[in-house]
């Protein structure tokens, strides 16, 4: 005799059959990426993204002249046919700095966004299921860290560490993880109090098997969304940074640094061409993953479903 399971929490539908597990059509991940495909500003968002990740791809083998190059044109020189974006202070071409600068911006966010998966979700699932004096110590960590701007941690650290792409990655992250850590945390308290937790507890099995098994699993959807919310985040904190002199050093282009030269042209009488361009390629980035994310959200957060 056939009996079917409805997990509460992954709406996978499990009949168990003779020892044999079979599972139907109908799951979280499948009804969540049809919702996400009726999304218009998810698909477009993803559909950018996409193109900007070809772009960086392209950019690390060719662009239109060096990045670096001084003296590539004349200084200040308007956008043309032959400089789409222009010229800055130095005779280098924007357009080919713009393209160049989306690899640091991307490496930053996606880098940030690792360590944020794996240091906050361990984090969180520990404090989570375990509690006791662990979840003490760990929320009034977080609790203490919530009370500082987290640029000021990251001002600190990138300057005792030095200027380098790497360190920036390090400098965010050492708070980023934090949000993700809080997200866990509620996740893994919620969750171990379900039935099949209970019964996996009753059965003899190890903490990391639940952990890992029954617990990360059916917390996976939050986990990515909030995941995605992060890059955004660290894009924006790195050219923030690099905007206030603690980012890359040059002449490594990166979207702060070109905005922070832009400014001070801008400031110095000359067109804005300089500045508002790598303003319109951090918002725009900003804004696809934002929409993506909110896709995400929407697809997976079981009380969206209509």
């Amino acid at each position: 005799m056939a009996t079917t399971v409805i997990s509460p929490d992954t709406d996978v539908v499990t009949e168990y059959a003779g020892g044999t597990l079979a599972r139907e059509q109908v799951s979280l991940w499948r009804d969540g990426l049809r919702r996400l495909r009726r999304n218009k500003l998810a698909v477009i968002a993803m559909v950018f993204l996409v193109l900007l990740a070809l772009e960086t791809v392209v950019s690390l083998f060719w662009t239109p002249y060096d990045p670096n190059l001084v003296g590539a044109c004349p200084t200040y020189a308007f956008p043309s046919a032959q400089h789409l974006m222009g010229c800055d202070d130095l005779g280098r071409d924007e357009l080919s700095r713009v393209m160049v600068g989306t690899q640091v911006s991307l490496a930053v966010g996606l880098a940030t966004a690792f360590v944020v998966l794996v240091v906050g979700v361990l984090v969180g699932l520990i404090a989570g299921y375990l509690r006791g004096w662990i979840d003490a110590l760990i929320s009034l960590i977080i609790n203490i860290f919530y009370g500082v701007p987290p640029i000021l941690p990251a001002i600190a650290l990138y300057v005792l560490l030095g200027r380098s792409v790497q360190n920036i990655i390090i400098a965010i992250s050492a708070t980023a993880w934090m949000d993700m850590a809080r997200l866990v945390r509620g996740q893994a308290l919620s969750i171990r109090e379900r039935e099949y937790v209970e019964a996996a507890r009753s059965s003899g099995s190890k903490t990391r098997k639940i952990l890992f098994t029954h617990v990360f699993p059916n917390a996976l959807g939050p986990i990515i969304v909030q995941a995605t919310f992060s890059i955004p985040i660290a894009i924006l904190t790195a050219a923030f940074l690099t905007f206030l002199g603690f980012g890359v050093p040059p002449p490594q282009a990166d979207w702060g640094g070109i905005a922070s030269e832009g400014l001070q042209s801008l400031q110095a009488g000359f067109d804005p061409y300089i500045l508002l361009f790598p303003s319109i390629a951090i918002s725009l980035t900003l804004l696809a993953f934002n929409f993506f994310g909110d896709g995400l959200r929407d697809a997976f957060d079981p009380r969206q479903k209509r």
